[in-house]
């Protein structure tokens, strides 16, 4: 392979050059920065991939109109260090006369059409001492920045994290915040993977609410999309071969990542991902639809990946996390690389709350066809993780998933709400929309009192019933068109009727924005308060705060819609008991003779010998030391 030059000496003013000296090479032979890296004494080396190219030139166009042709090396980098650039500098790359914004821009000021802007990585810190939180300790709240506050900022989610922390959340999760059309938009058509959005605040805002996460104790984590980029503003393949035709996904262009010059795209998702590590303090990356990277080589990209995280990690001597979402129920996602897995260190488990929904709601369209109303369901998922371990799928037609080796519950990240159960309903409705509100309470103790990452949606600790709804704001009328088609073809599996709301229309994405003043009704206050009781009881109870998968005995009464767990740890135990039917009902089994309980919450509950009763719809938590 091909040696590049030694151009190391370029390194980000503050930080360690890629790779950092002493760790570990990544897979990748790359490992040199990228975009515009400020240097010192007022200049600035530019650099970009583009080994088709034979000529690109720098066109900075503000503050002084300036036009740089960059040297390339044989390996098709192109760079250039020029003096008198500082932070605010505005440039494009020019391919063939034509201006393109830099593939790894760290700002878009004027969207992802305008010209990049240069960023500084000086930052004024208070989190010198923060580690990180072990995985265990995670309680997850996920957010969409631009409809948690009216303001939908960056410095607007700080003024709740107070609140957040008061709640018992431990862990932020921002979806993605990369540059995206528009003002407005979910985040996965984003197309600079290394820009944080500019109607959100832009890059030192970000590092203002990872700095203020930190400084309340909150770690924070951030949604990366690496199987697509979005259509608008995606220039990218003008650059280089970036993207293959042999592989498809459902959002367009699949990624190259095991074909010819593969190395250096993967690099530059790698790159991207240890700069939000490096120089915007993130504890962790969620990584979205990992099923959808088509990739046949030896050592996937996914796993490369995994190991540059672990290995920044390391040298850094923080607890960094990789999270990945996959709906393949494939124990290779989470299976260390050392033993011929990917190495994510969690996943997005879907199975739990299919199960949860499919008992709750009643439903059973679409991918809730493979659930049954069965509480035995959700007893095989609390003991493996998944539900489906190689067993026949209805929905997709064929067998289906394989039992993962591992009993750490904290391999697995679960939730009731988030935003693609949500948001991928026709209206977006959540789930006080569809239930009652004692289903709401039911739904919460089988969340947090379940031995997985448990992970909250914005607004569902107060009970929110504004919709999350799917909203964009692109310019190009045949591309606005196309996704409003796309969007109603999504729900021919489901028995919903009318219409979905228009994604581009601002109203939808303001329908969707959280209702705070909810909080002044007492229904919305005792949701609050029962989800602090919850998550509290889980801080502080050895045999919930300890997710093994061995420590768990469950019964299950189909007939009567009951399901029991006990859970242990050391001398701490608990007993749990769920009743989805809509009467009270009487069940026995051996496990509630384990110990002498004592009721941690009280909702009216009895327990005598093996006998226990519980109300319609309701739940019960008891507590005894061996």
């Amino acid at each position: 392979m091909t040696e590049i030059p030694d151009i190391h000496a370029a390194s980000i003013p503050g930080e360690e050059t890629f790779p950092p000296a002493g760790a570990q090479p990544f897979a990748t032979p790359r490992g040199i920065p990228l975009g515009a890296q400020l240097q010192p004494g007022g200049r600035c080396t530019f650099r970009v991939w583009a080994p088709q190219r034979e000529r690109v030139e720098l066109h900075i166009v503000a503050p002084h109109e300036q036009h740089v042709t960059l040297a390339k090396n044989d390996v098709g980098y192109h760079e250039a260090t020029v003096d008198d650039v500082a932070e605010g500098t505005r440039y494009f790359f020019t391919l063939d006369s034509t201006d393109r914004p830099d593939p790894a821009s760290r700002h878009q000021p004027e969207g992802v059409h305008g010209p990049s802007e240069v960023v500084g990585t000086d930052f004024t810190w208070h989190d010198e001492g923060w580690r990180g939180l072990t995985l265990e300790s995670y309680v997850v709240y996920e957010l969409h920045v631009g409809t948690f506050t009216q303001e939908g900022t960056f410095d607007a989610v700080i003024e709740k994290l107070d609140a957040l922390r008061e709640l018992g959340i431990t862990a932020v999760e921002l979806l993605p915040v990369a540059q995206f059309p528009g003002t407005r938009n979910w985040g996965y058509d984003g197309t600079y993977v290394g820009a944080a959005q500019t109607s959100y605040g832009g890059p030192r805002a970000l590092k203002r609410l990872v700095d203020a996460c930190h400084q309340r104790g909150l770690a924070i984590l951030l949604d990366v999309v690496y199987n697509h980029l979005g259509p608008e503003g995606n220039y990218l393949g003008e650059y280089g071969p970036y993207f293959t035709d042999r592989y498809k996904t459902p959002w367009g262009l699949a990624l190259n990542f095991d074909g010819a010059h593969s190395d250096d795209v993967r690099w530059y998702f790698i790159h991207s991902a240890l700069q939000w590590i490096d120089e915007f303090h993130f504890d962790g990356l969620r990584v979205d639809a990992v099923h959808a990277i088509v990739d046949h080589s030896a050592e996937p990209f996914l796993q490369d990946l995994c190991t540059a995280v672990r290995t920044r990690a390391e040298k850094l001597g923080r607890r960094i996390y990789t999270i990945a979402e996959s709906d393949l129920n494939d124990p290779r996602v989470i299976t260390p690389a050392g033993e011929f897995g990917l190495g994510f260190d969690a996943q997005w488990a879907d199975d739990y709350h299919h199960v949860l929904h499919r008992l709750l709601t009643g439903e059973s369209d679409g991918y809730y066809s493979g659930f049954s109303d069965k509480v035995s369901d959700l007893a095989r998922v609390l003991r493996n993780g998944y539900f489906y371990v190689g067993q026949h799928s209805p929905y997709r037609g064929r067998k289906y998933g394989l039992a993962p080796k591992t009993k750490d519950g904290a391999k697995f990240v679960v939730s009731i709400q988030n935003h693609d159960q949500v948001g991928n309903r026709m209206l977006g409705e959540r789930l006080p929309e569809l239930v009652s509100f004692d289903k709401v309470r039911l739904a919460a103790a089988a969340l947090i009192l379940a031995p997985f990452i448990p992970m909250l949606f914005m607004g569902e600790e107060y009970g929110e019933k504004a919709p999350f709804q799917y909203f964009t704001s692109h310019s190009d009328p045949d591309l606005i068109e196309a996704v409003r088609k796309g969007r109603a073809e999504e729900f021919d599996d489901f028995s919903w009727e009318g219409e979905p709301p228009d994604p581009h229309d601002e109203q939808t994405f303001l329908n969707s924005k959280l209702n705070w003043k909810s909080l002044e009704h007492e229904e919305h206050q005792s949701t609050l308060r029962l989800y602090r009781q919850l998550l509290a009881l889980r801080r502080d109870t050895p045999a919930l705060r300890t997710l093994d998968l061995s420590a768990i005995e469950t019964h299950a009464d189909d007939d009567r819609g009951v399901l029991l767990m006990r859970r242990w740890s050391g001398r701490s135990q608990v007993l749990v008991g769920f009743n989805f039917s809509d009467k009270a009902q009487t069940v026995s089994a051996q496990l509630a003779r384990a110990a002498s309980w004592k009721a941690a919450i009280d909702t009216g509950a009895k327990i005598d010998g093996e006998r226990v009763t519980l109300a319609p719809e309701s739940f019960a938590v008891w507590s005894a030391e061996a």
